[in-house]
């Protein structure tokens, strides 16, 4: 069970609920529940599959308790808040865009349908436990990600239910801007964009000040309200976190007066004492307006295609296709590769 943190919303409900409320208390207005590995698909590796809802409704019920007594405590203050509690669905320990073995290109370890499965269970249990917010988080995989914003229409479509605001957060791995499967900043955004999401932005991976310039390309193109929540530096070869709590808040206030953002937050090493910094350097400073949304047509892939208007068409060609040449499909039939390569490169 080692490193099973999701496992402690049934053992040790008592401190997990502390540990939301100091956030709280340090001037959080939302906090994430504790289920980065809550779907049945990253319990595998523990055996615990069949507890993977439960895991999630727990931990939705713990954060609320956390959420719900910091926001009564405060309901009669002239500056008091509304706490809320955001369903976190994380990555999982599988790629449905990439193979986990460098020999086989072809192989997964996990199915597209496998991951919806997984997901609905788990946004169910979210939302059964009260969580105000579903948030698909640290994405490196936008194919896992799709199949958790399937998995939420889904869920909602069935149930019958009013939806909950929807959060998106990419995790941008590189200098190049490219999450793990390989999708730069703007193609990430227009694969997501589809699903209307309430804010959508980057988590994890970079400090705040290496995020900044990805964070400038996101809040250009996202009509949506934009969010950042950076570790506190990269990690050191302890571990570790050498950004203090004031010199993270000086750099996330940046992403505010560059306009950038309008949710911030922390990720990997920030403590209490780092939210409690960033809410000082935060507080009363502008959100950011989001622009129009641009009715030119966006594609993406790994990188991004936009339909500029001083385009005037677009070739749209298939290099191989054995339903449109007889020859060809006839090569392909015969074994012989190297006339089928050659008639495809003409």
């Amino acid at each position: 069970m080692k490193n099973n943190n999701d496992l402690l919303n049934i053992t040790q409900k008592d401190m997990v609920t502390e540990i939301h409320e100091a956030y709280l208390v340090a001037g959080a207005d939302i906090v994430e529940t504790n289920t980065f590995n809550g779907t049945w698909v990253s319990q595998a590796d523990y055996g615990l599959e069949a507890y993977a809802y439960r895991m999630n409704k727990e931990a939705a019920r713990l954060a609320r308790v956390a959420a719900d007594k910091v926001t009564a405590a405060e309901k009669d203050k002239e500056d008091g808040r509304w706490r809320l509690v955001a369903g976190a669905v994380g990555p999982t320990n599988r790629t449905a865009s990439v193979s986990p073995k460098v020999e086989d290109a072809a192989f997964r370890n996990v199915t597209y349908l496998e991951l919806v499965d997984a997901y609905y269970e788990q946004i169910q249990g979210l939302v059964d436990g009260g969580a105000h917010i579903i948030f698909v988080e640290t994405i490196f995989d936008s194919l896992n990600a799709r199949a958790a914003l399937f998995a939420y229409m889904d869920f909602f479509r069935d149930s019958g239910l009013p939806k909950l605001p929807l959060f998106i957060s990419g995790t941008i791995i590189d200098a190049a801007g490219r999450t793990l499967s390989g999708q730069d900043t703007e193609a990430f955004f227009i694969s997501m964009m589809n699903a209307k999401p309430f804010c959508i932005g980057f988590n994890c991976a970079l400090g705040a000040t290496a995020m900044y310039q990805f964070l400038q390309r996101l809040s250009a193109i996202s009509h949506f309200y934009v969010h950042a929540f950076p570790n506190a530096g990269l990690p050191n070869a302890m571990g570790g976190y050498d950004v203090t709590a004031e010199e993270f808040g000086k750099a996330v206030k940046a992403f505010c007066t560059g306009g950038l953002v309008n949710m911030v937050g922390g990720c990997c090493g920030t403590t209490p004492v780092y939210i409690q910094a960033l809410w000082d350097a935060v507080k009363g400073l502008p959100a950011r307006i989001p622009p129009a949304e641009s009715s030119t047509m966006m594609l993406s892939g790994m990188s991004e295609f936009v339909f500029k208007s001083h385009i005037k068409f677009v070739n749209v060609g298939e290099r191989c296709n054995i339903s449109g040449s007889a020859k060809f499909k006839k090569l392909i039939k015969n074994d012989d590769y190297e006339k089928a390569i050659a008639i495809a490169k003409e």
